[in-house]
């Protein structure tokens, strides 16, 4: 990673930091140089309790006694079946709207506000690959939330420097396992000789979470605000490829079964992203194939519960 440059923001303010996404975003902003700041109590110190996004006056609080320089907005509700739509909606909503208000409240605004959307947000395109100005069609309620904060957001757009990133699938260590791939994964640390899944006609460009943590640091010091980013390799992996690459990494065979109550409405089809737009604005991309971030996960499981 590129070192920030004289001028960059210094102290960054990540909501999320906790989070899986959180830990490696934290980790590269530190890599850089840059101060690492948390939506919690006592900003300078993450293992603080975090502030709740829903409420209002404590991340005012918060977000006054950070003064950042930049913000990396991770927190949100961000598993798509997610059962309570009121709370994704409330969360990702109503919550980064909390935060764009404490933020446009500060004295001297962020040098850079990049919002985490989703690539979710394009829904089933019949675009062989998505570009930015391709027009969203949200399929479900996650993708809906992440669409409505993009609008909110841009009701801000006069007072503070916002990009709007669109990361497709990533995965990595440290994930849950009700996420896809951590699941078919941890099946085959486990020896698993069945799996049961749902949709597996599906195509996904799967990132590292390395990746898309290295893209957002490298966003912050680029031209980008004002700018939709997406977050891509600009490759697809259908879900049987990825088992066949597992079954290579663990040396064995796995029966795949589809179980209904694990197939998705809605499901969208094949997701691959255009990445020239992020190129064009932090340079060289260093995308690390799936099937070294598959064997990266293999190698580490997550501890027993």
């Amino acid at each position: 990673m590129t070192p920030r440059s004289e001028g960059a923001p210094g102290r960054v303010l990540v909501t999320g930091h906790k989070g899986f996404t959180g830990h490696y975003v934290v980790a590269a902003l530190r890599a850089a140089g840059y101060q690492v700041l948390g939506l919690v109590e006592q900003p300078e110190n993450l293992e603080a309790p975090s502030v709740n996004l829903l409420d209002r006056t404590a991340v005012a609080r918060a977000v006054a006694d950070a003064r950042p320089d930049a913000v990396i907005h991770l927190a949100a509700i961000a598993f798509v079946a997610h059962g309570d739509a009121d709370e994704m909606y409330r969360t990702n909503v109503v919550g980064t709207r909390h935060l764009m208000e404490a933020l446009a409240a500060l004295p001297k605004a962020p040098g850079a506000v990049l919002l985490a959307s989703s690539a979710n947000v394009y829904g089933n395109s019949d675009v062989e690959l998505l570009s930015e100005s391709v027009e969203p069609s949200p399929a479900n309620d996650y993708a809906v939330s992440k669409l409505a904060m993009e609008y909110m957001a841009k009701l801000w757009s006069d007072r503070l420097p916002i990009v709007l990133a669109r990361p497709f699938n990533y995965t990595g260590v440290g994930q849950a396992d009700n996420f896809l791939l951590p699941k078919i994964v941890s099946h085959f640390q486990r020896g698993e000789r069945v799996i049961e899944l749902g949709n597996i006609d599906v195509a996904r460009d799967f990132q590292d979470v390395r990746f898309v943590a290295d893209a957002y640091v490298r966003l912050l010091s680029s031209n980008a605000a004002g700018q939709t980013v997406n977050l891509c390799s600009g490759t697809s992996v259908s879900l049987m490829q990825v088992i066949g690459m597992m079954q290579e990494i663990a040396g064995y065979e796995i029966e795949v079964r589809v179980n209904p109550a694990f197939v998705r409405g809605n499901e969208v089809a094949r997701l691959t992203g255009d990445n020239r737009r992020l190129q064009s604005l932090v340079g060289p991309l260093d995308i690390i194939p799936l099937r070294t971030t598959l064997e990266w996960m293999f190698a580490n499981p997550l501890p027993a519960r």
